[in-house]
């Protein structure tokens, strides 16, 4: 059985009322977001994060940067966690949960940055537990649809990253494509050495510059590879 928290190091993700638990792919993400945010030196008034789940992702980029971050899940459930974990940080002022459809939802702005873990898989594997299912799986929002949003709710040199089942990086590239987004960076993710790639991490901007190409491996020798380690030293307990 899942443990119902997830301690950091700034803060604690509970998740009993979630069907997407926290998981390390998503910690990377986040880890990789923030890190990038930094290095991109963007200055960002409005994060935007689609499907937040938990409020993992806006809770890791709120720990490194000022920006207002407003974290929209449909499900309720998920939702109410999200506030809860949100309202139990020092940065409970800078984060706003919004219980809704996105495709429905009238957020009044355009937003600098806007991140998705998009929760579902179509085409995979289906779980056994329905409300994974509901959550990995969702029928009702399609990469072509998502992009479509994005496209309304960006502002025009606004940046948007993803984390993606490796298997369909190049059909999400070709999608956004269409809509007029190119990949800036991409990195692609590993459990080990042998294992094939699982993950893939994309930034995308309407600038069409060259794409900067990464590989990254979780662990390494029986323990978590030194990359990781550089990204997540600021968030996880024991590292």
């Amino acid at each position: 059985m899942s443990n119902t928290y997830f301690r950091f190091k700034q803060f604690t993700v509970h998740q009993e009322h979630c069907a997407m638990k926290v998981c390390t792919d998503a910690c990377l993400f986040g880890a990789w977001v923030a890190e990038g945010i930094n290095r991109w030196g963007s200055e960002l008034s409005h994060i935007l994060d689609i499907g937040t789940g938990t409020g993992l992702l806006s809770l890791m980029l709120a720990q490194k940067t000022n920006a207002g971050i407003d974290a929209v899940e449909l499900d309720e459930k998920a939702a109410e966690q999200a506030g809860d974990n949100f309202e139990s940080t020092q940065w409970k002022n800078q984060l706003q949960v919004i219980q809704a459809d996105i495709r429905t939802v009238h957020l009044g702005r355009k937003y600098d940055f806007i991140l998705s873990n998009p929760p579902f898989f179509e085409h995979d594997l289906k779980s056994e537990n329905e409300e994974r299912n509901l959550a990995l799986h969702s029928k009702e929002l399609s990469f072509s649809e998502l992009l479509k949003l994005i496209k309304q709710l960006l502002s025009d040199k606004g940046k948007f990253a993803l984390l993606l089942p490796a298997h369909r990086k190049a059909e999400f590239i070709q999608l956004a494509a269409v809509q007029g987004f190119y990949p800036e960076e991409i990195l692609m993710v590993k459990q080990t050495p042998t294992h094939d790639f699982f993950r893939a991490i994309l930034l995308f901007s309407g600038t069409g510059l060259a794409t900067r190409y990464d590989e990254i491996v979780i662990r390494e020798n029986d323990q978590y590879s030194n990359e990781f380690i550089q990204l997540l030293q600021e968030y996880y307990l024991y590292l």
